[in-house]
């Protein structure tokens, strides 16, 4: 099995298809469907606002690819040859490479953002509760949170990016004037509405009020803000004294159409008013740019402007970081496949001895027990000297190539029931948990 990653985001496609594939995949059920594809062994899901990114085990390239792809297909209505043109493949050490690159926010529209490690703990978290997360995915998730953790700890790559909260803000800024004072809509009470109210507070918003379909989740975080909640049947008369409107929900439709911007803008007689929609798929309707005094400001928009963050010795310094613990993973990784076969091997051996040893005694009635254990003593001692050698060489091998062939050479020279190795790779993992909150 190997594993391999199939996925879209904001750099392979335009934000109106990723919106959706976003929302195909946010069907319930997506893990156990990838897990009775034939050649997906194990599954996670990684789906963000700027991607949807599939990790599987997979007995073969072509096949895994064909198997993923036609799903991402299914479940978003995209014709296949159509997403076909936006979907990126990473295969062994290059999908290591890849995952171990987003965790530490590389890969991302802000680069350093660090909410993609909850993001991608939670998606292993996800994965492990329906059972489609085995011992490969959960050593390549473990291991890549610690890259990431270790980014941010060891780096100053935090503040190589603006968040895209901060960035999305700025441009507001530049279209109804400093934020100092001004009012604020928030749209949404997860994660990103949080950030985003909290930025406003720190930038002197001077009334920030919170908005959402659910009254108590507003009311929570409208209190942290020291602001206001309103459910969303008064929205319109909010954006009416609003400057600035941040929306960031989760949902599948639009929150903000058209016709609820149009009526709440136009008591403002052309006074500017910045909408800034950082939800996939999007919050607000796109024709509202087309309003009088309304800026309209989006991921799409955002994207030019965030890719030109992507530069200094922070940055460097967290490639470093990712490419070190991708040489500890797939060291790790040759291990674990060569060492089924020492096991089976030192098995096999132990068997034979086993069995020599008894024939030995229904051969020598008469020996004494001083003589029978120094006899079984220098007869394991034979054994593993032969041992010692092939053992100590396939172990050595395994950074290399031929690390793989020679443990079937092995398997082909003792005879080695080709199931034991399996066995042994595949049994029972306690599987830890992961230390970060």
């Amino acid at each position: 099995m190997s594993v391999l990653v199939v996925g879209i985001s904001h750099r392979s496609a335009p934000v109106s298809l990723l919106e959706r594939v976003t929302v195909g995949v946010g069907e319930a059920g997506v893990l156990q469907q990838l897990r009775t594809t034939g050649p997906v062994g194990e599954a996670v899901v990684l789906a963000t606002c700027n991607r949807v990114e599939v990790y599987a085990d997979t007995e073969g390239f072509h096949a895994g690819v064909d198997a993923v792809s036609d799903l991402l297909a299914r479940l978003s209505g995209v014709p296949l040859d159509e997403l076909s043109r936006h979907l990126y493949v990473h295969w062994e050490t290059q999908a290591v490479l890849h995952l171990f690159t987003v965790a530490a926010g590389l890969d991302s529209m802000v680069v350093g953002e660090s909410q993609i490690l909850g993001q991608l703990r939670r998606a292993y978290a996800t994965a492990r509760g329906d059972d489609t997360a085995g011992r490969v995915l959960h050593e390549l998730f473990q291991r890549a949170l610690r890259a990431g953790k270790r980014a941010h700890a060891e780096t100053g790559i935090d503040e190589a990016g603006r968040s895209l909260v901060t960035v999305g803000l700025e441009h507001a800024a530049s279209a109804v004037g400093q934020l100092a004072g001004c009012e604020a809509l928030v749209v949404g009470a997860g994660s990103m509405a949080a950030l985003a109210g909290t930025t406003l507070r720190r930038l002197g918003a001077a009334r920030i009020v919170v908005a959402n379909r659910t009254p108590e989740h507003a009311r929570r975080l409208a209190t942290s803000l020291d602001g206001e909640s309103i459910g969303l049947e008064d929205i319109e008369e909010a954006i009416a004294a609003a400057d600035i409107v941040v929306s960031c929900t989760g949902a599948t439709g639009l929150v903000l159409d058209a016709g609820t911007v149009e009526r709440g803008v136009k008591s403002r007689e052309g006074r500017p008013i910045a909408l800034l929609d950082l939800a996939l798929p999007r919050d607000i309707d796109e024709s509202v740019r087309d309003l009088p005094g309304v800026t309209l400001i989006d991921l799409a928009g955002l994207q030019d402007v965030l890719r030109s963050t992507e530069t200094g010795a922070d940055v460097e310094a967290a490639r470093a970081i990712v490419t070190e613990e991708v040489g500890t993973f797939l060291g790790w990784q040759m291990a674990s496949r060569v060492a089924p076969t020492v096991i089976a091997l030192r098995s096999r051996a132990d068997e034979v001895v086993a069995a020599e040893l008894d024939r030995l005694e229904a051969r020598l009635p008469e020996l004494d027990d001083r003589s029978r254990t120094e006899l079984e003593a220098t007869v394991r001692r034979v054994v593993e000297k032969l041992l010692h050698t092939p053992t100590v060489r396939v172990k050595e091998l395994t950074d290399a190539p031929e690390g793989l062939s020679y443990a079937e050479a092995l398997r082909e020279l003792f005879g080695l029931d080709r199931a034991a190795p399996a066995a042994v790779a595949l049994a029972p993992l306690a599987l830890e948990e992961d230390d970060d909150g």
